[in-house]
């Protein structure tokens, strides 16, 4: 069946998202590391608003389900703050990127959630589509040395605080896609979600946790491309999947790890192996198994 108009063009800006959250990684432990957690959140975030409200307008909260606003909306805002914490206290260019991979086992989440909670039928190799996407982080965690559990283990004992956020990040936002899906009435909530986030952060800023003392020329060049690109991404995905087709969008979403590791190694100079690599190829893997057997079901 041939997409409406309305469909396609949703698609198409939708299909931007992934590109933008390729960038986020690199982005936010840029402007961490040049202004702070709070300082430095509430310019993206501040920058992102201005940028969102030229693109989508002022949102109507009446058009919105109470049930949404109070459960689907918080789940957006507990993926950003996750995420952004993961990044600000991981160790490096190399561990940021780690972090990042762990945050990007949303899309196998998504399609999970979808099954559990949302009556989405799926064929039986959902169960090894989940299993190779979390072998692809053992990987990645693992390094050289391959799927070596203890090793990992001792590797996140190092910084647990950093990967287990960057986890919760990643099932705030399966969570909320699917809620989005179900009860947002087709409204775009992106607005709403960083309006939240700019006072999360404002009141931390304010409360005196954060200066602008070490800001730097990239900081600021961050800030800017950061706003356009979370911004953009949550806007793109959101009209994307309550009025675009979900499914070329969820296959186009799993190779977000890839564009991240190549933006992070430009942008944050993170310097990943073959084994690295090797690991993110498995999460792509895993989480397009995911994909198909929900969509092979239909």
């Amino acid at each position: 069946m041939p997409f409406s108009n309305i469909q396609t063009r949703a698609t198409l800006f939708g299909l931007t998202a992934p590109i933008c959250w390729g960038m986020t990684v690199g982005l936010i432990r840029s402007i961490t590391e040049s202004f702070g957690l709070a300082a430095g959140l509430t310019l993206l975030y501040g920058t992102t608003i201005v940028f969102l409200f030229f693109l989508l307008g002022r949102p109507r909260l009446s058009a919105f389900p109470r049930k949404y606003l109070f459960f689907g909306l918080p789940l957006a805002n507990l993926c950003s703050i996750c995420f952004c914490l993961s990044m600000y206290l991981s160790d490096g260019g190399q561990q940021t990127v780690e972090v990042g991979m762990i945050n990007y086992t949303w899309p196998c989440l998504v399609v999970l959630f979808a099954i559990l909670f949302n009556g989405q039928k799926a064929r039986w190799w959902i169960v090894p589509g989940v299993i190779i996407s979390f072998a692809g982080i053992m990987l990645v965690l693992g390094g050289e040395q391959g799927i070596d559990l203890q090793g990992i283990w001792q590797h996140m004992q190092g910084n647990p605080w950093s990967y287990l956020l960057a986890f919760c990040g990643a099932v705030a936002w399966a969570a909320y896609s699917n809620l989005t899906r179900a009860w947002s009435n087709g409204q775009n909530p992106t607005l709403i979600v960083f309006a939240l986030d700019f006072l999360i952060f404002a009141s931390l800023w304010i409360a005196g946790y954060g200066d602008l003392s070490h800001a730097t020329f990239m900081g600021w060049i961050s800030v800017a491309v950061g706003a356009v690109a979370m911004g953009g991404s949550y806007a793109a995905w959101s009209y994307g999947v309550t009025k675009g087709n979900i499914t070329i969008l969820a296959v186009a979403s799993y190779f977000t790890p890839v564009l991240s590791c190549l933006f992070a190694t430009v942008w944050i100079g993170a310097s990943l192996d073959a084994s690295f690599w090797k690991g993110v190829a498995v999460v792509v893997l895993g989480s397009l198994m995911c994909w198909g057997s929900t969509y092979f079901r239909r």
